[in-house]
């Protein structure tokens, strides 16, 4: 099979074409490896084996040629965000204190996907900690990670090594992680899928479990995600990942989605023209849009965000040092070598506490409001899925002197880049939801805009339903040029 016709699959058909024949594990893999290495300029990559991976691709092609039975993701080349713990290999966090920091445990989201037949192509590059939107890197071995849309805008972050190089080729689909948006901003940005799974109350809400497995920023609001070019491709490593069987699509007539007008208010022209579009074409192929507010949603995220993120890392980042068997550094550490300016001012935060006394309100009061408030906003308007864009602007020009710092929108006043786009993404997060974004189109300059659907607390696999049907119905994006 020609390199090319190898770019263009999705994961299902790698898969397909793998367990068929009509593609070889290791002719693969050396067709990814050859793609990353014309498109290091994007520096989405931190890390790459290329002997671990045509090792493990060689042991598929010889299980093929033996024919012995194939495990669900034979041959499958992923991509998988440099925080998350691959034993025995470097798991950097993008950050100079981890960089050689090599854990004696993988988390257990990944090694599901290898015990099915996956292969680690990369390790992927990130916002430094995941402390960011940008994925403008400011570490020296990292660096900013750019979309392949337009390689002077950001990709959007912290997954954005992840997103930029599942938009580029270089892989079908991987893992990412999310705490307030890290694998939708990123995903809407670049044009691809992302998924954040439920995380509820942490325990058997949680729909995948990682714990002490991934650099943290808090315990109550991270989890693994996965990233893929199609809904298809993220639907089948979530089932390899929770033991289901993939979501099939929910039929669109008659669906209500329900669109909160905060959620739509400040959109930029172009997006907000993206939006319009998708949104009558959905309307055209049955979906009923309604538009209902969830009044006070914002003002309880706003005693939520910052109150948890930037307390939780104060105890999260030291237990996982310690599960992960890396010795010799601490919390202090980690934060004196951070190289970014603007993860520098969110560690200065952490390391003083300063939102610790607003904590166990933010936790016992205003997340349980949060969650209270969705469901019930969910039941009495007899709403499948809440419908909005996933960011409220397109890429916007690297910063590469702050890591992230100030925008404007239609030449608007000057906004704050990072809660900017997380505006809309942080909330579901905050309460625990599942959230899904979808290619919705481009705007007229070609940058994509993402389309998200969040749902009910344990809606993920409907929620993936709903999405492979509105991309029946809105298409893929055409990929970089």
């Amino acid at each position: 099979m020609d390199a090319a016709t190898q770019l263009s699959l999705t994961a299902t058909e790698v898969v397909a074409a793998i367990r068929s024949g009509a593609l070889g594990a290791q002719e693969h893999v050396r067709t990814l490896l050859a793609h990353a290495h014309r498109h290091a300029d994007l520096a989405a990559l931190i890390h790459v084996d290329e002997a671990d991976a045509l090792a493990a691709a060689a042991r598929i092609d010889r299980s093929i040629a033996a024919g012995e039975p194939l495990p669900a993701l034979a041959g499958l080349p992923i991509l998988v965000k440099d925080n998350i713990n691959t034993r025995g290999r470097p798991t950097t966090g993008g950050t100079p204190a981890l960089r050689h920091a090599c854990p004696t445990t993988t988390a257990p989201t990944l090694q599901a996907l290898l015990d099915a037949g996956a292969i680690v192509l990369a390790k992927t590059n990130l916002h430094e900690l995941a402390f960011g939107i940008t994925s403008t890197n400011l570490a020296p071995f990292a660096g900013p990670v750019r979309n392949p849309y337009d390689r002077t805008r950001i990709p959007g972050g912290s997954s954005g090594g992840t997103a930029a190089a599942v938009a580029a080729r270089i892989a079908t689909c991987g893992l990412g992680t999310d705490t307030g948006g890290s694998t939708r901003v990123p995903a809407a940005l670049c044009g691809i899928v992302g998924l954040r799974p439920s995380v509820g109350d942490g325990g058997a809400q949680r729909r995948y479990h990682d714990p002490g497995a991934v650099v943290p920023i808090s315990r109550t609001r991270d989890t693994v995600g996965p990233m893929g070019r199609t809904v298809a491709d993220v639907a089948l490593l979530d089932a390899v990942v929770t033991g289901t069987e993939p979501a099939r699509p929910v039929p669109l007539a008659g669906l209500r989605l329900g669109m909160p007008p905060s959620f739509q208010a400040g959109m930029a022209r172009e997006v907000a023209e993206v939006m319009g579009r998708a949104c009558a074409r959905l309307a055209q192929a049955g979906v009923e849009l309604v538009e209902v507010e969830i009044p006070g949603l914002f003002e309880l995220d706003a005693k939520v965000s910052f109150q948890v993120a930037l307390h939780e890392p104060i105890e999260d980042i030291p237990a996982y040092l310690a599960a992960s068997g890396i010795e010799g550094i601490g919390l202090a550490e980690v934060a004196a070598q951070v190289a970014s300016p603007d993860v520098q001012g969110a560690f200065s935060a952490i390391l003083v506490d300063a939102f610790g006394g607003d904590y166990a309100e933010a936790m016992t009061v205003h997340r349980p409001a949060m969650q209270a408030l969705y469901a019930q906003w969910f039941a009495a308007n007899r709403i499948d899925a809440m419908l909005f864009p996933t960011t409220i602007a397109a890429a916007v020009t690297i910063d590469a002197g702050r890591g992230s710092g100030t925008m404007r929108i239609d030449g608007g006043p000057e906004l704050d880049t990072f809660t900017t786009f997380i505006r809309n993404t942080g909330p579901a997060s905050n309460a625990g939801l599942p959230g899904l974004s979808i290619p919705a189109g481009m705007t007229a300059g070609g940058l994509p805009v993402g389309l998200e659907i969040d749902g009910p607390l344990g809606s993920d696999r409907r929620l993936l339903g709903i999405g492979l049907s509105i991309e029946a119905v809105l298409g893929t994006l055409p990929p970089p040029a």
